[in-house]
């Protein structure tokens, strides 16, 4: 048996061809228990559901990619063996390539996991931390891709990857100049992103448009019009303009006018001022600011009247106005006060 175990093949003895086996099953063994372990019902409590090691060790088994792991196993095993350099290298190129293949789908995993586990728990208080998120993950994979393709090319024999990124670097100055509105639009999307000027569920106004911000993309931001219509903005050109934000309006601040006849007497006209203040005061949310009889003109005796609503809710604020007016109306046809009017005034 012993001179068996001697035996030597391609320049090893058979023991070391047996203890480098057994090194790649102990791999193999250690690589599927911690699988087990990870994916298992009973998996330990370290690993259980909602944790942060649950996800990372959930994660990184489910895109584990089982050829990959043998391969690399039966190199771990052969780093014991005596081979010859023009053997050893191309191994070790070949596992390192197979390494990053698995690191990249391990951090792609990672990251995708970490843009859905913060957005469900972030999409109902934080929506602009969710736009960030996804925005992050994309930066994120993008760079990730970036250095796995170089440090694959720099383990292939043969390849001076220097000389490659000097390349890249001068074409990419050649692309950046060809596609500046795109890089435009993409560096406008992160500082949108950032600087949070609105956010996703916002409603804005930009010149004569109105809507609701359905999505922020890497080019261009999508807004849904109140008629229904889904207006698209490049997101330059919306960094550009004048943006209104109604979702962030705390307040309403109005201003009302209204004309009486010239024929309304002094008294009732000096009551007036008075009169529209308590009907403003009496709703709790509105806060009366002045009223004045303003001006003089062709058309009548021009009075101006300016009121806080403090709440920015549409509906709250046009039932405050309907009140007044109605009481408004009520009151001049009570005190025989009439207003302007083109067929009986001149106007």
């Amino acid at each position: 048996m012993l001179p068996l175990l001697d035996t030597i093949i391609f320049g090893n003895p058979l023991t070391r061809w047996l203890l480098a086996l057994l090194i790649a099953c102990v791999v193999m063994l250690t690589v599927s228990a911690w699988h087990w372990a990870a994916t298992h019902p009973t998996r330990p409590r370290l690993l259980r559901p909602d944790t942060f090691f649950a996800d990372v060790a959930l994660v990184l088994a489910s895109h584990t990619i089982s050829p990959l792991v043998l391969l690399l196993a039966l190199y771990a095993g052969s780093l014991i063996l005596t081979l010859p350099l023009e053997a050893s290298q191309p191994l070790r190129s070949g596992a390192m390539i197979l390494l990053l293949l698995q690191s990249g789908r391990w951090g792609h995993a990672l990251l995708d996991r970490w843009v859905a586990r913060y957005s469900e728990r972030n999409r109902a208080t934080n929506a602009a931390g969710v736009g960030t998120a996804h925005l992050i993950g994309s930066v994120a994979r993008f760079a990730l891709y970036t250095l796995i393709l170089l440090l694959m090319l720099d383990n292939l024999p043969g390849v001076q990857i220097t000389a490659l990124v000097t390349s890249l670097g001068i074409g990419g100055i050649a692309v950046a100049l060809a596609v500046q509105s795109i890089l435009a639009d993409l560096f406008a999307s992160l500082s949108i992103t950032l600087d949070k000027p609105f956010v996703l569920g916002d409603m804005i106004g930009v010149g004569d448009d109105t809507g609701i911000v359905e999505q922020i993309g890497l080019k261009t931001t999508r807004v849904r019009s109140l008629t229904g219509e889904q207006l698209i903005f490049a997101n330059n050109d919306l960094l550009s303009s004048r943006v209104r934000n109604f979702a962030r309006q705390t307040w309403r601040s109005t201003v009302f006018g209204f004309r009486l006849s010239y024929g309304t007497p002094p008294a009732q006209l000096r009551e007036l001022p008075a009169l529209l203040q308590a009907l403003v005061e009496r709703h709790a949310e509105a806060r009366f600011d002045r009223t004045h009889l303003l001006r003089l003109d062709d058309l009548g005796l021009y009075y101006e009247v300016a009121y806080t609503v403090t709440t920015a809710d549409f509906d709250r604020y046009a039932a405050i106005q309907q009140a007044i007016n109605l009481a408004l109306i009520e009151h001049c046809a009570a005190a025989g006060i009439r207003f302007a009017q083109r067929d009986r005034d001149g106007m």
